[in-house]
């Protein structure tokens, strides 16, 4: 089965937010590392030449440069000296309402496909009939 371009685009989206979502609260494991940082993913629209037609491209991912957050945690082994930790700069709220966005541009992509296809089975019926 055909599938419009930018629906292979979309699963990145998808796998990239469970990522995000997986590592909320992950925490270096050695004072001074890093946490995860939340990942980003953006489209961008592309004309190719060779057919006339805009098409969507995924861009490279990029990581969101907000703070990370600071937990209190003396116990842990990653904490700095005045005994705090850094955590990862996911936010759930935000993770959970791009997934529905994702999810709605979807719903919406396999709507518009599924007419298309109607009306293309409808005038190859017409085409056959004359």
């Amino acid at each position: 089965m055909f599938l419009p371009m930018g629906w292979r685009h979309k699963t990145p989206g998808f796998l990239t937010v469970a990522q995000n979502l997986a590592n909320v609260s992950s925490r270096p494991v050695v004072p001074g590392g890093m946490p995860y940082r939340r990942q980003l993913i953006s489209y961008t629209n592309r004309k190719d030449f060779r057919t006339g037609v805009n098409l969507v491209h995924l861009k490279p991912t990029q990581y969101d440069k907000s703070p990370f957050r600071k937990v209190y945690d003396p116990s842990d082994p990653a904490a700095d000296q005045s005994g705090y930790v850094q955590e990862s700069n996911v936010k759930p709220l935000i993770e959970m309402s791009d997934i529905r966005e994702a999810g709605l541009t979807h719903e919406a992509n396999l709507k518009a496909y599924e007419r298309t296809l109607g009306a293309m089975t409808d005038i190859i019926g017409l085409l056959k009939a004359t």
